[in-house]
Formats: structure tokens, sequence, C-alpha cells
């Protein structure tokens, strides 16, 4: 995809919209503004298996722009195991702390079940209102498509504090009902965006011992991206036989290497969310021992599903033009490397010298310094890509200045730090932060 070169203040390459839970916000009805898509932004959404019994609708109800879609409703079949994941932040929004009760006791899955995303406003911070309003659309949905309430999970993202306008959204819920398509997944993506520049999808198919599994899954997610799950909205579909216990413990064990593996700008968002739904239709037979050979398959191709999508978050970030691998080996220990990690890939200063095409290595020295994490000056070695910058505390004697310069320009980068203390690892994505991202923001509410 060509490249927009309209960052007047790096003359780089201009990054793209985005996506976000932000500060109390304005009145609804703007025209939507004209997008710029990421440069990092793949070239299609990728074509995805179909997971029988799963429909898709979306629709416009006018909550902060008009002349797009901005709700998305799924309908579950009986039999539907559910899993989930959420943000851990205090002031979580009244969709998530829904979910996580509707989640926290046994699931009836004789019943089916259904999800409905809203964006443009995260109904957050918005006192006992914005359960009553949770209660609203939720009621609505369950009529509407004959499921218990306490099978329909909500999700809200937006602008953060202003209350959500739920009869917008119940106004067209029967048509919503109406328009269900087990086709309808690109437009169920396309619906859940904020200041995202592209829908998210990806997808797997996995051949087990007596059939085939299916897996596919949407995300939302551009800004507000740091590490503390959900880091953004994510929708995941499979056709596997397996109960509700064992799906979130599948689901648990792939959290750390995916979406709490990325980071925009350090923000943690109110609304973030993840939900994971199995219909059980899979002519495989049933995952119910997660040593088994077709639990290990199941569990890798979820966890390869989840971390395409969590890198689409990285590439859509606000205002990006670089995707970064940060890659930290050699720690004390696994949460050192992790500290480690987080502190470049969160570095303003490391980020800015990103855009601007300059291997200041020197920054990432000082992140490494200010982690908080067990380091020795003169065991530490930085490379990028597979050229070594500094080694045994200084500038390594093959350092080329041209190539690394070089090297700088591409648009996937990898940053590599060995503390030459340990075993611990940890494996990070990030991008780089250009003035963009500061205009997407300055005016979030407008």
């Amino acid at each position: 995809m060509a490249k927009d070169k309209s960052d007047a203040k790096s003359g780089k390459k201009a990054g793209k919209a985005k996506t976000k839970d932000k500060a109390v916000g304005k009145k609804a009805g703007k025209s939507a503004k004209p997008v710029l898509v990421s440069p990092l932004a793949p070239k299609h959404f990728p074509d995805l298996p179909v997971i029988a019994g799963v429909e898709f609708a979306s629709g416009a109800a006018g909550i902060k722009y008009q002349g797009r879609t901005d709700v998305t409703l799924v309908k579950l079949p009986p039999g539907t195991a559910i899993a989930g994941a959420f943000t851990r932040s205090s002031t979580r929004a009244a969709c998530v702390l829904d979910c996580q009760d509707k989640l926290s006791g046994s699931q009836d899955t004789d019943q089916g079940a259904a999800i409905v995303v809203n964006s443009g406003n995260a109904n957050a911070f918005t006192g006992a209102e914005g359960q009553r309003a949770v209660d609203a659309v939720t009621d609505a949905v369950a009529r509407a498509l004959g499921v218990p309430a306490r099978r329909v999970f909500s999700s809200s993202t937006g602008v953060i504090g202003e209350p959500l306008p739920t009869q917008r959204i119940t106004a067209i819920v029967d048509q919503l009902a109406a328009d269900l398509d087990e086709g309808g997944i690109a437009g169920a993506a396309r619906a859940i965006m904020t200041t995202d520049t592209f829908p998210k999808g990806a997808g797997a198919e996995i051949e087990v011992d007596g059939g085939t599994i299916r897996i596919a899954g949407i995300a939302k997610g551009s800004g507000m991206i740091a590490p503390d799950m959900a880091t953004m909205l994510v929708y995941l579909f499979t056709d596997a036989k397996i109960e509700a216990k064992l799906l979130q413990r599948i689901l648990s064990s792939q959290m750390d290497e995916t979406f709490n593996a990325i980071t925009v700008d350090s923000d943690t968002s109110t609304s973030d969310a993840l939900i994971l739904a199995a219909t059980g239709r899979s002519d495989a037979p049933a995952i119910t021992d997660l040593r088994s050979k077709p639990a290990r398959a199941f569990t890798d191709a979820l966890g390869g599903v989840m971390r395409d999508l969590a890198q689409q978050v990285v590439r859509d970030g606000e205002g990006a033009t670089k995707f970064v691998e940060v890659q930290v080996t050699g720690a004390a220990n696994d949460a050192d490397a992790h500290k480690v990690a987080m502190a470049i890939a969160n570095s303003p200063l490391v980020k800015t010298a990103i855009a601007g095409e300059d291997a200041n290595w020197g920054r990432v020295v000082a992140a490494v310094g200010k982690s908080g994490a067990q380091a020795d000056r003169d065991r530490l070695s930085i490379r990028l890509g597979d050229m070594v910058l500094a080694e045994n505390g200084w500038r390594a004697p093959g350092y080329d200045e041209a190539a690394v310069s070089a090297y700088m320009k591409q648009d996937d980068l990898v940053i590599g730090v060995d503390l030459g203390l340990g075993r611990g690892k940890r494996t990070v994505w990030t991008c780089d932060l250009t003035h963009r991202y500061i205009d997407i923001n300055a005016d979030y509410r407008s």
C-alpha cells in the first residue's frame, strides 16, 4: 500500500486514524472524517472460515457519526460455551462489569447467546446509569433473539463520560436481528471500529483426528493499547466442542504472548474485552483433555489467530508508520525481561527516534536502565535486525552507521537486547510515535 507523505512535522510517512475509549465527548451527529489508512495495513480483509450457527449483522445507529455503521450484533446457537478476558482497569465500564458477572457462574449452554457491540460511546464513568443502559440494550437483544438476557454480552467503545444513547441502539435491534447472516463477519468488524483505519480479522482451520476445527476472529484497536487484557475489543468464534471451563483455561494460557504483549501508547482502556465463543458444531471429537494432541493443536491455532489480531492492532497504532518487534533475552528471569521490553516499547524517545528513522540506540540503553530490571552495563548487547550495535558495555567494533541507517527505513523493525544475566526472555510488539498521534488525540471529541 502506498505510503502517505503528509506528516508535515517529521517529513516521514503519515500514519492513520485511531481507536479508543477517550475522555468526555461532544454530541452525536458529526459527519465521519476522512480516514488515512495505516501504511502498515494488510491489503484486504481476509477470507475467514464460516463458523456454522454464528450469524452477524451491523447497522448505523448514529451514536457519534452519521454515515457509518456503529453497532454489531452476533447471534450464537444453543450449545455455545463462552470464555472471556477483560481490562483490569479500576474504572472499567459497566459493560465490562456486566460481562464479568455473567461469566462468573455456570453457563446454561442449552440456551442460545448473543453479543452486541457499539462504537462511538464507551458507556464508561457513567455511574448507575451505565448499568441501566447495559440492561436496556441487552434486554432488547434478548427479546429480539429469544435468548436469556444473562446470555447477552455487550461491549461499548468510544468517548468516556457520556451517557450511552440506548434508544438509538434499541431502535435498530429488530432490523439487526432480521439482517443476521453467517457471512456478515467483515461488516461486523467494520462496525466496531472507532479510530481504527482498517477492519481486523484472522482465522484458522486445523485437521484433527476425526474432523476439522475452524476459528475466526475480529478485533478493534488502535490507541489506548497497553497490556492489561484485553487492550482492545476482540471477538473469537470456533466450532470446537469444548466445555466453558476448559475453553477459559486455553484462552488464558494464550494471553501473555498475544494481547498482553502489545503496546501503542502505554494507556489502558476502561472498556477492553475479549469474548471467545465455541459452538460445538465441529465434526471433530470433543476436547476433554488439555494434554491431548487435538487440544494442543487447537491451542496453538487459537494462539496464532490471537497473535495475528494483536499485531494488526499495533500495525493500526494511531499515526504509526513502523511496526517494531522488541526481543529481550538473557534477563535474570522472565519478569525482568518483560520490564525491559515494555520500557523500550513504551519509551517516547525510542518511538520518536524510530519515527525519524534515527538509529539512536543510546535511547534503548536509557530505557533498559530505567526499567527497574536487573542489568549490568558491561554484559549488555543491543542489535537492530541482525546488526550488533553495542556489546560489552561499548559500541560494537563492527558498527556501521550507514547500514544501520538504511535498516531504519524499513517498515518492520526488530530491536534485540540481551542482558547477559540469565535465561529470562520476552518479545513484545509496538509502533513508532509520529505527530499524527497528537493530531488524532488532540481533537478526538470533535
